[in-house]
């Protein structure tokens, strides 16, 4: 029996995602074509395209030029406890608050890139300059080893960083990064915050991560204040996709919230 016309769409989408969750459709194998969709279903690429949406928003499938759509490995969801605590590497530098366990190997897909491009307006108004001025963009792509690209982290440095600290503008930024640059060049020391937020990809956010425009992402961005101007200096933005990870938070009682609670008193 062919479902009612307004919503064939959703009988295909339910019907393709319990194919893919039973196994018919692998990781890294093509949906049936629109043809064989078209036929299956007696309905028209409109409707067919409407439910191939729904799947790239579940994050099942991805759109490949001269492949057709592609089920998505489904890697299992990064449960991560998100700290607040910088630490310091001797070798390294800073250490953030990170998306990955401890000690855990990551890998870089492709090479870091360092661009001076124009800034978006975001992160225009973060860094106090007008939106699409010229601001140098630092760029990797990370993963822990053996997975697909998990992340996109940029890094944006205003005109005024770069004038302090043009090393920064280098691919290779010496021992502590650009981090230490910054703060030997008079802006140290550093001082940081962090706000998260979900968002749709750009395309090429999306591009780099596998997915389709249509799954929603998970936008952590770091602020890193300067303590000669009281103003932010450099903003860390970094893009996962939102079904590869949830953030965890470990909450403390305040010494008005101790147990076993004060006995009632009064009347009520």
């Amino acid at each position: 029996m062919v479902p009612d016309r307004p919503q064939i769409y959703r009988q295909i989408h339910s019907d393709l995602r319990q194919e893919i969750e039973d196994g018919l459709y692998p990781p890294g194998t093509p949906l049936p074509s629109y043809a064989d969709l078209r036929q299956r279903y007696s309905t028209a690429d409109p409707t067919i395209s409407r439910a191939i949406d729904l799947l790239q928003a579940d994050g099942l499938v991805v759109g490949v030029r001269g492949k057709g759509v592609i089920v998505r490995d489904q890697v299992a969801r990064r449960r991560v406890i998100r700290g607040t605590l910088v630490r310091r590497d001797p070798a390294r530098g800073y250490i953030m608050p990170a998306t990955h366990r401890a000690n855990e190997p990551w890998q870089t897909h492709g090479r870091p890139r360092v661009a001076t491009i124009p800034c978006p307006p975001r992160v225009a108004q973060i860094l106090g300059i007008p939106p699409w001025t010229d601001a140098v963009r630092r760029r990797r792509v990370t993963s822990p080893v053996g997975e697909s690209p998990f992340q996109v982290a940029d890094t944006w440095i205003g005109p005024d960083g770069i004038a302090d600290a043009p090393r920064c503008a280098e691919p290779d930024t010496g021992p502590g990064g650009y981090l230490d640059r910054l703060e030997e060049a008079g802006h140290g020391p550093l001082r940081w915050a962090e706000t998260f937020r979900i968002r749709m990809p750009d395309r090429e956010e999306a591009r780099l991560l596998g997915i389709a425009t249509a799954l929603p992402v998970a936008e952590l961005s770091r602020v890193g204040t300067s303590a000669r101007t009281g103003r932010p200096i450099e903003v860390t933005m970094c893009v996962i996709p939102s079904d590869r990870v949830e953030f965890v938070s470990e909450l403390e009682r305040d010494e008005s919230a101790h147990w076993p609670t004060s006995p009632p008193t009064g009347r009520y």
